[in-house]
């Protein structure tokens, strides 16, 4: 165990992560398996033994951001086990439309009750736009703005949101743009909770992946919030396909997802294993790849810094309403949930994933585009 322990050491040294420090980014080890599991598993081990209550950190953001910086997660070779799972992802349609339902059941069907307190008024599951804002519900009310603005939107105009949530962004279009929106989501929670709230809207949800939706009549917009994470590099393709065959040739096109610097057929392990099966972040090649047969870019924005506060703002919120979820959730998944958001919070604040949002149009479109901010 002692030669684990400064095998980890060495690797973590130019971090300033130290092992039983007095710094608040330091780590507490409450179980000395933990080194061994790390050095075994990578970042998996990391997530686990964080979740078992092996080790703890005073400033779990600022811990994860160190060891980021530092580049320390690289220096881990990755056991035998998760190679074998890296080649299976890149072989296999991991997020093909049986697999699709799965994957978003398994995330976004937990509880209502959990998500409720933890996004707030706004419902939205994606960065916030913190330009002018100074509440949680104040930059997602911008963000959805942004969108609109960046939508063109018009009194009279269809809408289709691919992915739609809980339908913040489409009751918000609905109620103060004048549009019909119809919103596609695979989670059984999320349609259910549209139904309920707007019933007296111009919005109405499917059940169902995108692959599987069909219209006579052509959109005028498209948009897509936090949704392309889980499309995977097999069916980039296919989705641009679908957007092209369902929107009108003036229309436009607005796809907002969480980025990756550089193309990847797998998902970082533990995210993959306990927050979203199944789930690959694009790179701009990749996307811009699979757009250019039907597509212009018109427009790239990253504000991928917003996500650290939107993340913290959820953590915020998540904490508050702990006491009222602990019995049905159990401490286990409060340690899950905690290092899903700070870790996440950590790999924004250091540059290491992106969020961006890219307006695409037809090359039909006659109409020029100029870019909001």
């Amino acid at each position: 165990m002692q030669a684990a322990e400064q095998q980890l050491k060495q690797l973590t040294r130019s971090s300033g992560v130290k092992f039983g420090g007095k710094n608040k980014w330091d780590i507490t080890v409450h179980n000395d398996a933990f080194y061994g599991r790390v050095l075994g598993y990578g970042t998996l081990g990391v997530g686990e033994s964080y979740m078992d209550g092996w080790w703890s950190s005073q400033d779990l953001e600022d811990t994860i951001y160190r060891l980021i910086t530092a580049g320390a997660d690289m220096r881990i070779r990755p056991s035998a086990k998760l190679l074998r799972d890296y080649l299976g992802a890149r072989l296999r349609n991991r997020q093909s439309t049986r697999r699709a339902y799965k994957n978003a059941r398994a995330h976004y069907d937990i509880g209502n009750d959990l998500y409720i307190p933890m996004l707030g008024p706004s419902m939205a599951y994606s960065c916030g736009y913190w330009k002018d804002a100074k509440t949680l519900d104040e930059a997602q009310v911008a963000k959805f703005e942004l969108i609109c603005q960046k939508l063109q939107l018009k009194r009279g105009m269809r809408v289709l949101d691919i992915g739609c949530g809980w339908g913040g962004l489409a009751m918000h279009m609905a109620q103060n743009y004048g549009v019909e929106v119809v919103g596609i989501t695979p989670a059984r929670e999320q349609a259910k909770y549209i139904r309920e709230h707007a019933k007296n809207m111009p919005v109405k949800v499917e059940e169902k992946d995108y692959r599987e939706f069909t219209t006579r009549q052509k959109f005028d917009r498209v948009v897509s919030v936090g949704m392309a994470e889980h499309i995977g590099p097999k069916n980039y393709q296919s989705f641009m396909d679908k957007v092209n065959e369902v929107m009108q040739d003036e229309g436009i096109f607005l796809l907002h997802t969480i980025g990756n610097n550089k193309s990847s057929s797998t998902n970082e392990p533990w995210i993959n294993r306990y927050i979203f099966p199944g789930a690959v972040l694009p790179s701009i090649k990749q996307l811009a790849k699979a757009s250019e047969k039907s597509f212009v870019i018109e427009d790239v924005h990253n504000f991928g810094p917003d996500y650290e506060k939107t993340l913290l703002a959820w953590y915020k919120n998540f904490k508050k309403a702990w006491p009222k979820l602990s019995d049905k959730y159990g401490e286990r998944f409060y340690r899950m949930w905690e290092f899903y958001l700070l870790s996440c919070a950590a790999s924004f604040k250091a540059r290491h994933i992106q969020l961006w949002q890219l307006v695409l149009t037809k090359p039909q479109r006659r109409l020029p585009y100029n870019s909001v901010r």
